[in-house]
């Protein structure tokens, strides 16, 4: 018996007149479908999908012509044959290959190769291991394989010449910052290394480019997707590529539903279409309803690979994360009262959903700066208690204001600065003075400091003096102390005050935090799912005469 008819199509695979409990069945083993469908049903071209449909077939016969029955088959076998070989990658026998271009005395590790094995492989990796595993390194040494040239590098500003020196005292290979927001005549290089602020004005010179592999470090940069014009480059530039690497331990800064953009530049089919991917494993609120399941797929799709340094033996003591609550100038946040209740009530009753979001943005930015200055003073004292007893200290902020106080109060220590007004260079020359020792302060903007290397061999103690709204932020910013070549605990205090804007993000943090655990790492976080936003966590204040 029969069960319908499946067809090869210029887009994949078409499985026609299912009966209707079959039809049910179906909707179960591949939950991406249309629910709605009724007899008829699509499925994408990739080897997984083939591997899946030859299994259902066992289960329930299908008419097939022979052409497409012989392709279907070599699909399930590649499928396969790829499935075995990265599952090799990790026994015990596998040997870290022979990469030529390595500049003399530097290898690749073992975990290192796995991962440049692996990207090889699935062609589109999002490579999550921990802050100070050697990211860079290990993309460094897929730039080495056969075919993977030329090659892209797309970072942060402050990134661009360190991934250059990086690439040139590893590699053999050449590499060049590309300087300029349009296209100029580029110098003979192997790599380029761009700045994603700099991908839309390139975008029309990347078919000549034709890069071979491109990665992505802090590849959450694109979580807005082609919604921004760089999410929209980036989108070009990697359809030549033959290997995507995307490069964040916190790929995931809000909703979980961030990561099905972030494949759209690595492996698109493996979530398939947006509508899809929300009706299997969201719903309309963009919560992932199980990111347990959600990292197991990812990681048994092989497009995934994250380890910590336990994982591989370079396990750092624990970081000690202290919250601690800090007198406030209750006036600070008393003056803007009037004008947050006149947004709040705003951000809520406004006809226009234009004037409504922009309320609610103005009384985001209003609140949490009052909350940083109101509190800054008592920041600053903290501190100073630090400094006086010879311990370095980094002091992470997000608005300038804040950065004004904290240089009055502690001026006499004459604090480097890594903010998000220096240039790259004075950035780089901050970063020197501190680590020489020339200063033991240093101010540091929570989001501008991604990838920075070196801070740990002068620093074990951090201070959060503002929140973030993403606890992947909290956990970048720690990162740059806890990595290998610590040898000191790690402190992180966060001092929070119990007013103003501080409570409602302590508690969203909890409920982000759970979404990027459960994905990233396997088993760990809990299954969150909430309709609570920022803007209802602040009005809650204003409109209901209380703290949230």
């Amino acid at each position: 018996m029969k069960y319908g008819r499946l067809i090869r199509t210029e887009t994949g695979w078409r499985m026609e007149d299912v009966p209707a409990h079959v039809s049910l069945r179906l909707k179960q083993v591949f939950p991406r479908i249309n629910k709605g469908a009724r007899g008829t049903f699509e499925f994408p071209a990739d080897n997984r999908t083939a591997a899946d449909l030859d299994w259902f077939r066992d289960r329930y016969p299908l008419l097939i012509d022979p052409a497409d029955n012989q392709a279907l088959i070599r699909s399930r076998l590649a499928h396969e044959e790829s499935q075995a070989e990265t599952e090799r990658l990790f026994l015990d026998g596998f040997k870290v290959p022979a990469y030529a271009g390595l500049q003399p005395g530097q290898k690749v590790r073992r975990y290192q190769a796995q991962a440049v094995e692996m990207a090889r492989l699935s062609g589109g990796l999002l490579l999550g291991d921990d802050v100070g595993l050697g990211k860079t390194y290990t993309t460094c040494a897929a730039m080495l394989t056969p075919g993977a040239l030329p090659a892209v590098v797309v970072c942060q500003p402050h990134l661009q010449q360190q991934w250059c020196r990086v690439i040139e005292s590893f590699t053999s290979l050449k590499a060049h910052a590309v300087k300029k927001t349009r296209p100029y005549t580029l110098p003979r290089a192997d790599v380029l290394v761009f700045r994603y602020t700099q991908l839309a004005g390139w975008v029309e010179q990347f078919p000549e480019m034709a890069p071979q592999l491109v990665a992505f470090d802090e590849i959450q940069e694109l979580r807005t997707g082609d919604k921004a014009a760089k999410g929209a480059a980036a989108l070009e530039l990697v359809k030549p590529a033959a290997i995507k690497i995307g490069l964040s331990a916190t790929p995931i800064y809000n909703k979980g539903a961030e990561i099905w953009t972030i494949y759209q530049y690595l492996s698109p089919d493996v979530l398939g279409p947006f509508e899809d991917f929300v009706r299997e494993w969201c719903g309309l609120s963009y919560w992932v309803n199980d990111p347990v399941a959600l990292g197991d797929y990812l990681r048994d799709a092989h497009v995934f690979l994250r380890r910590t340094k336990a994982d591989i033996g370079q396990e750092l003591p624990k970081v000690s994360r202290i919250v601690e609550y800090v007198d406030h100038d209750a006036g600070a946040l008393a003056r803007i009262d009037d004008i947050a209740r006149q947004l709040a009530v705003t951000a809520t009753t406004a006809k226009s959903y234009q004037e409504r979001g922009q309320a609610a943005m103005e009384l985001d930015l209003k609140l949490r700066q009052a909350t940083g200055v109101a509190k800054a003073g008592a920041v600053a004292n903290m501190a100073r208690v630090l400094l006086e007893s010879g311990e370095p200290v980094i002091m992470a902020a997000w608005h300038r204001e804040v950065y004004d106080i904290w240089t009055e109060a502690l001026g006499e220590f004459e604090p480097a600065y890594y903010t998000g007004t220096e240039t790259a260079a004075a950035k780089q020359r901050e970063v020197d003075r501190f680590v020489s020792g020339q200063t033991d302060l240093m101010f540091m903007s929570l989001r501008s400091g991604a990838g920075v290397d070196g801070l740990q061999h002068r620093c074990s103690t951090l201070i959060v003096g503002e929140l973030d709204w993403s606890p992947a932020t909290h956990t970048q910013i720690i990162g740059r102390l806890d990595r290998e070549g610590q040898t000191q605990p790690v402190t992180a205090i966060f001092p929070v005050a119990n007013d103003g804007s501080d409570p409602p993000m302590m508690e969203l943090n909890g409920l982000k935090a759970s979404q990027s655990a459960g994905i990233i790492d396997r088993g760990v976080g809990t299954v969150a799912s909430s309709d609570r936003t920022r803007l209802q966590a602040l009005v809650a204040r204003y409109l209901k005469g209380g703290k949230p």
